[in-house]
């Protein structure tokens, strides 16, 4: 998994059947270099140009062969760490890098060359898992709900409880016993990355520590909050250059992190708005778990018990790695990826294109 704060592969080992089978396994994380991060900023850069047709970008290309060749380094090295060979494993999920995500045109675009893949780790390889979906009228995200509830099925916490991923773009999946709706709900990483990138040189903000020297702009955290995309009734999705920067332009660097942040954790806290009951748990997955002044607002903002991801027994580091997995295992099954409660699709959805290695 190579998500929208565009920090490196999350690369994870499950035994599953796709089902209620989880048996998560060793993970790892390989960062991106100044180098790859920079090249897919310009592949994002270039991709609404790229849709309209014409010659495929130069960057666009570069990327997608440099983050699919990382890819297998990335799997090499997890299997190392296994003390696994290839023959020992049956399948790679293998999202690739998401460079655009136009749902409303019914376009979602991941980076990343299922094939070379396959070829290169001698293992059978799915991927493109959300343009079945998006084709079909859905959002084409968020795809980790069903792995959410098979997880939540096991964790003997109580109900309803809500699974936070605050990746690029954040989102929610509320379970409550059968019962899974799911939405992305704002802004998540990627603003705060961005700001950093633009500002600092650094690509985070560790563990919030330049948010907590600065101030919280109310104004232009209103501004930001009343986005149009927060008066949509769910299903819904985001790309991560959803939210421009206006709002906190002029800024300090400091009051800038600190209103980015804040934002993020108000425009989560804005689902409850769309729940059935009051969730009595919030597990929060993804990097921005680690921005200790983000969750502090967060937990302002609830007023619930939020919990990481770790406290639940969840790793979350691997989930969304993990969560691809599982989710190639029922794309092979032909088991739907995605709900009408999770994306807005028709009815439930398969998807992901196989690519069989070489015996």
């Amino acid at each position: 998994m190579s998500g929208t704060s565009l920090d490196g592969i999350d690369a994870a080992l499950i035994e599953t059947d796709g089902e209620a089978l989880v048996r998560p396994g060793p993970a790892l994380t390989i960062p991106y270099g100044a180098r790859t991060r920079s090249l897919l900023r310009a592949a994002i850069d270039d991709a609404p140009a790229a849709i309209e047709g014409g010659p495929l970008p130069h960057s666009i290309r570069e990327a997608e062969s440099l983050t699919s060749e990382a890819h297998a380094r990335a799997v090499e090295a997890l299997l190392d760490k296994a003390g696994l060979k290839a023959g020992e494993v049956g399948l790679i999920g293998f999202h690739g890098q998401t460079i655009l995500h136009r749902p409303a045109l019914r376009r979602t675009w991941q980076i990343g060359d299922g094939a070379l893949l396959a070829r290169l780790t001698g293992i059978d390889v799915v991927n493109d898992f959300r343009s079945a979906d998006v084709h079909a009228g859905g959002q084409g995200a968020p795809l980790m709900p069903l792995y959410h509830a098979a997880l939540a099925g096991e964790s003997g916490l109580p109900m309803p409880l809500v699974a936070v991923n605050i990746g690029g773009v954040s989102n929610v999946t509320y379970i409550d016993g059968d019962m899974v709706l799911a939405f992305d709900s704002g802004p998540g990483n990627a603003p705060i990355d961005d700001w950093m990138h633009r500002h600092t040189g650094r690509p985070v903000d560790e563990g919030g520590a330049l948010a907590r020297q600065g101030h919280i702009d109310q104004a232009a955290l209103a501004t930001m909050l009343a986005h149009p995309f927060f008066d949509r009734v769910p299903p819904k999705s985001l790309d991560r250059q959803d939210f421009g920067m206006g709002a906190v332009e002029g800024l300090s660097p400091a009051d800038g992190a600190a209103t980015l942040a804040a934002f993020t954790a108000a425009a989560i806290a804005s689902a409850r708005e769309h729940f059935p009951d009051v969730p009595a748990t919030w597990i929060i997955c993804g990097g921005g778990r680690h921005n200790d002044f983000l969750m502090e607002r967060l937990r302002e903002a609830v007023q619930a018990r939020v919990c990481r991801s770790e406290e639940a027994g969840w790793d979350g580091d691997a989930l969304e790695a993990q969560g691809f997995a599982y989710l190639a295992m029922r794309s092979i099954k032909g088991l739907p990826l995605s709900l009408p409660t999770t994306t807005g699709v028709p009815e439930p959805m398969t998807g992901g294109v196989l690519h069989k290695a070489a015996r």
